[in-house]
């Protein structure tokens, strides 16, 4: 059957279950491997529960209006938008790794004694940690896989909500 074939709902809720397995990926990952995530990797998983939770809600909505899944469409690019920026930097810095290695303090500790801008600004500033690559799959380290992911799921709800239904067949 082809995937391009199916409904907005169906789009919409096949794209939300990746991004839940990939949440559930990134926990094993950390559990059965012993695998620590940094910061970056926790705003990671944060940027695909947010991905996944609109596009779990705009698949349960599925609006039958153009205008309806294209608002949808578009929230889900703000929302890969929002990983994608994450991601593409964590890649950034292993792939530039800081002068002096040095690990930053636990997410626990930095959500605990700064402010949530300066939290954020920290964290995407990175540290000797974030530019570690401690896992690869074919050549590729598991934030830049993250970046795959969340520019694959953007095209997926963009096509999903801009792609002219198709009438139902004849029978």
């Amino acid at each position: 059957m082809n995937p391009f074939a199916w409904s907005f709902r169906a789009r919409f809720l096949a794209g939300a279950a990746i991004c839940f397995a990939l949440i559930g990926f990134a926990i094993y990952s950390q559990l059965q491997w012993g695998l620590e995530p940094c910061p970056l990797c926790i705003f990671q998983r944060f940027a695909f529960a947010g991905l996944g939770a609109v596009l779990l809600v705009g698949g349960l909505h599925a609006p039958t209006r153009p205008l309806g899944r294209r608002l949808w469409g578009v929230l889900a690019l703000a929302a890969a938008g929002v990983g994608m920026a994450i991601a593409g930097r964590h890649t950034w810095l292993q792939l530039n790794p800081p002068e002096i290695p040095a690990c930053g303090p636990p997410y626990e500790f930095l959500r605990e004694t700064l402010s949530t801008g300066n939290l954020i600004r920290r964290v995407m500033s990175g540290s000797g940690d974030c530019g570690l690559v401690d896992w690869t799959f074919l050549g590729l380290s598991m934030p830049a896989w993250s970046l795959l992911w969340f520019v694959l799921l953007a095209a997926w709800a963009l096509h999903a909500a801009f792609a002219r239904p198709r009438a139902p067949a004849a029978g």
